[in-house]
């Protein structure tokens, strides 16, 4: 049997782990720690939760113990995919270098660049950064990196699926070639076994467990079920959340509960607040403060269900964990494996429940696929089959309705039986008083042909009356009239009579203004042309009788137009074409003046005649 005390670990080192409370080391510690030791490059395989952190921190505390660093050149470089693995792996920094004189900084987004520098200024022998504030703080100029003698890459699969592969290449150019390199990862992609091969010199490989296998600690349930409807789906999914941890009874404690989208995970939060359980949200677009808080309160019990994204999927030691659910099926297979390992820890059980769609199979099958066995099938709790009973109920009941109210089909025929009973006796005793009884004739006479259907769908429907779009059973018969007109039916006498009523006494008084226009029109022409040879006796005649002011305007206007072809002349043809524009303001006056002369134009009539 091994122990720490067999890995030729530094005394202070070996004292502040027993004060920690390890004896034993794990696999991959026992596996890890030898050669890092011996200075070797390092390339480990294990899943989470097997102590990992401590196979590198150990023997970098027991390699570093001696020298000093100097400012902005740290001597070892630990890279991390997230904030909150970087700082868990500065918290046990911290526990396993009390008794030596060690310092650290922590390069992390959220936190001002001021604390950082300040920190690099000083010299550290350990930095513990991020890859994105990493780069950030070297381009500024305030960090060389000339002088790293150990390099960690912690959770690289990781780092592959969050697009840090490019920025970790770079580091390692930056960083000297004769670095001590400890890769250490759970899944082994062929993205990251290229850069193994690439940045690392015959390293020793330790493969603790069988590349993306699930501990046997942690008991799997899987639960399928089908939403009543699309649009229902999600509330649906957070009820079957709520009826699982209710379900579990005495046997939870706490739990992490993942989703794929940050939007869902304050979604679910909520939800969850509101049905009075103990929920707090953690992703990526939280202040890292709060999110620091958030953690610290699920630790210390104040918290009791954490909703988070892959944030809190890799590396996060959070001890005793009793339950882990996949609200979301993950989308990446290896996701599955790292989620699931936030509970079974140090030898302890766990429970991992994930909830299934019909729409998540495909993600389902290819987690199945990767730890190379089906995960045990659960039957979902009594509480939702129950409201899901109901509400398929509701819905049943729910569907005539809705077909009788919006559509109106012909399958509703024992209920609308009754209601054409009303409306038949209802026309009737309705007959109004002042209209003839040939219109109620009428109407008799078409409702055989409306029965029969008439130009609708051609359907036989009894005696449920003519069928409108839009009026329903009960219909107005005033409403009738103006539809049978539209179908082609005889058109309703009443109507048309008193219409002809209406416009008699006008159309005389219409008729006669338009008749006498044309003979006033049709007598001014011949008489332009017999005026010509005789102008005089027009004149006498004129003169004889008192005429108005308004009179003589429309003659001279015919003695202009008397004059102008009577003159032979071509002299004569240019006053034409200036009184042209004359001739265009002329039809203005007569517009006025026109009611004035109608009523004396009629004695010039018969004098012209005569």
């Amino acid at each position: 049997m091994t122990t720490f005390s067999d890995l030729q670990l530094n005394p202070k080192v070996q004292k502040a782990i027993a004060e920690a409370g390890y004896e034993k080391p794990t696999p991959i510690q026992e596996g890890a720690i030898p050669p890092a030791l011996e200075g070797r490059d390092v390339l480990g395989i294990a899943q989470t939760g097997t102590g990992k952190t401590a196979s590198f921190t150990l023997p970098m505390i027991t390699m570093l113990a001696r020298g000093r660093a100097r400012a902005r050149m740290p001597r070892s470089l630990v890279l991390c995919p997230t904030r909150e693995l970087a700082a868990q792996v500065a918290e046990n920094f911290d526990i396993y270098a009390q008794h030596v004189k060690l310092t650290k900084a922590l390069l992390i987004g959220g936190v001002s660049f001021k604390e950082q520098e300040a920190a690099i200024d000083k010299g550290v022998d350990v930095l513990i950064a991020t890859p994105g504030r990493l780069l950030d703080h070297f381009e500024r100029g305030k960090l060389i990196l000339n002088d790293v003698k150990v390099m960690v890459v912690d959770e690289a699969d990781r780092m592959l699926d969050m697009g840090f592969i490019p920025d970790i290449e770079r580091i390692f150019g930056l960083v000297p070639f004769t670095r001590q390199t400890l890769f250490f990862s759970a899944t082994m992609a062929p993205e990251i076994e290229r850069i193994t091969n690439t940045f690392l010199s015959n390293p020793a490989k330790i493969e603790v467990a069988r590349q993306s296998t699930t501990s046997d600690t942690i008991e799997q349930r899987l639960i399928e079920f089908k939403p009543t409807r699309r649009d229902m789906a999600a509330k649906q999914k957070r009820d079957m959340l709520r009826a699982v941890i209710t379900a579990e009874g005495d046997a939870f404690n706490n739990a992490i509960i993942f989703c794929n989208r940050k939007v869902d995970v304050d979604i679910v939060a909520k939800s969850l607040k509101k049905h009075d359980l103990n929920a707090e949200p953690i992703h990526g677009d939280l202040d890292q403060s709060h999110r620091m808080r958030t953690l610290d309160g699920f630790r210390d019990g104040s918290i009791t269900l954490l909703v988070a994204s892959d944030v809190a999927a890799r590396g996060l030691d959070i001890p005793n964990v009793s339950h882990v659910i996949n609200y979301d099926v993950p989308s990446h297979a290896e996701d599955y494996v790292h989620r699931i390992g936030r509970t079974g820890r140090a030898g302890k059980t766990g429970v991992a429940i994930t909830l299934c769609v019909p729409s998540d199979e495909k993600y389902l099958g290819a987690i199945e696929n990767l730890i190379e066995t089906p995960i045990p099938r659960a039957t979902p709790p009594m509480e939702v089959q129950d409201t899901r009973r109901k509400r398929d109920d509701d819905s049943a009941e729910d569907k005539p309705r809705s077909r009788r109210r919006g559509r109106g089909r012909a399958d509703d025929a024992p209920q609308a039986a009754q209601a054409p009973e009303a409306p038949q006796e209802a026309p009737a005793p309705q007959p109004e008083a002042a209209q003839p009884e040939a219109r109620t004739e009428e109407r008799t006479e078409d409702r055989p042909r409306r029965e029969r259907g008439g130009r609708g769908r051609g359907r036989d429907r009894g005696d449920r009356g003519p069928r409108i779009v839009g009026m329903g059973d009960h219909m107005p018969d005033f409403i009738a009239l103006s539809f049978d007109e539209r179908r082609g039916g005889p058109p309703a006498i009443d109507l048309s009579d008193d219409a002809e009523e209406e416009e008699t006494p006008d159309t005389p008084e219409v008729e006669a203004a338009p008749a006498e226009k044309p003979k006033r029109r049709r007598t001014r022409k011949p008489k332009a042309e017999e005026t010509t040879v005789e102008e005089t006796p027009a004149e006498e005649a004129q003169a004889e009788a008192p005429v108005e002011a308004e009179v003589e305007k429309p003659k001279r206007r015919r003695k202009k137009k008397v004059e102008e072809p009577a003159s032979d002349p071509a002299e004569e043809l240019a006053p034409e074409e200036a009184e042209k524009p004359k001739r265009k303001r002329a039809p203005r006056k007569k517009k006025v003046e026109e009611p004035a002369p109608e009523a004396e134009a009629t004695p010039d009539t018969p004098d012209t005649e005569a």
